[in-house]
């Protein structure tokens, strides 16, 4: 079983527009709603690559519920998430059909007591006892500390459980000391990370600090990691436009069951990058195009080399 968790779990919400305008009204041409949060595509795209995934993370009030509702919907996904008293967020997603731009509007979350943090982190422990690898995914809702994901690292490395981090900011920064198998940040948080907008170099800084493995996420230019094994870089063969919002969190997907089936570096970067172009042309995050997929998949480049013994 893979475990994702998700501190900030939300309901999703995508508006489709035929063109977005600063100080318009609009008319929306669809609606759909996704249980979302990183650690939520996530699971999705694993689920739908076959595996068993369990998802955690905090859920409260009517909007939790209807995300709970849809999970239980969602085949191969396990809801272990923790109650708590304040109501789940809600993220906006408004896709201009005109330019295929997205705008993105998120609420903070509700506000965690430390009693309901204590009893996530004690769920938390009995689920790694069954877990091949975890992910810790998005941000750290209000009430939460900023050191969160630190501890949750310790803990998987005590119970030797490969631990995959995407945050950002502090959350990182505290994170990546706690030493995490991979970490992989987009280039701006690889740059805030490590004050350096140079991939090759702040990659190398960032292991320094502490991750194992950084997988960075350059956009256009696919993907970078610097390993143990060695370094490669993948690049899709073309530019997909549509909805980026999950591209990141196909790519951990890649990269998880890439790890969970001991595939080869560039077999893992190849299908992560893959994947998260494959999920710009679906309609929402945690989705992706298995046609597009397995087209890109045998043209995906990917080039570097491994350490030598």
């Amino acid at each position: 079983m893979i475990l994702t968790v998700t501190l900030n779990t939300a309901l999703d919400i995508t508006y489709r527009v035929r063109s977005l305008r600063p100080h318009a009204s609009h008319r929306i041409t669809e609606v759909t709603e996704r249980p979302g949060g990183k650690g939520l595509n996530v699971a999705r795209v694993l689920a739908r690559l076959g595996h068993e995934v369990t998802v955690t993370g905090f859920v409260g009030g009517a909007t939790g519920r209807v995300v709970q509702e849809q999970l239980t919907g969602t085949p191969g996904v396990v809801d272990a998430l923790v109650p708590v008293t304040g109501p789940t967020r809600r993220t906006i997603a408004v896709v201009d059909e005109h330019t295929g731009d997205t705008t993105q509007l998120n609420e903070p979350g509700p506000t965690v007591t430390s009693a309901e943090w204590s009893a996530f982190q004690e769920a938390y422990e009995d689920l790694l006892a069954a877990a091949s690898a975890v992910a810790l995914c998005g941000s750290l809702p209000p009430g939460v500390p900023v050191g969160a994901y630190a501890g949750l690292v310790r803990s998987a490395r005590a119970a030797g459980v490969p631990v995959l981090l995407d945050t950002s900011g502090e959350a990182l920064r505290r994170g990546v000391a706690a030493r995490p198998d991979v970490i992989k940040p987009n280039a701006d948080e690889l740059a805030e990370l490590t004050g350096s907008h140079e991939p090759s170099r702040a990659t190398q800084d960032a292991r320094r600090r502490g991750a194992r493995t950084v997988v960075a996420s350059l956009g256009e230019a696919g993907l970078l990691a610097v390993t143990p094994e060695g370094r490669w870089r993948a690049t899709p063969p073309a530019r997909l436009h549509g909805n980026p919002t999950g591209a990141g969190d196909a790519a951990v997907a890649g990269l998880l069951s890439g790890l969970v089936e001991e595939l080869p570096w560039p077999d893992r970067l190849a299908r992560a990058a893959a994947l998260s172009a494959a999920s710009v042309v679906a309609p929402v995050a945690g989705e992706f195009d298995r046609g597009v997929y397995e087209e890109l998949l045998g043209r995906v480049a990917v080039t570097g080399e491994a350490t030598a013994a």
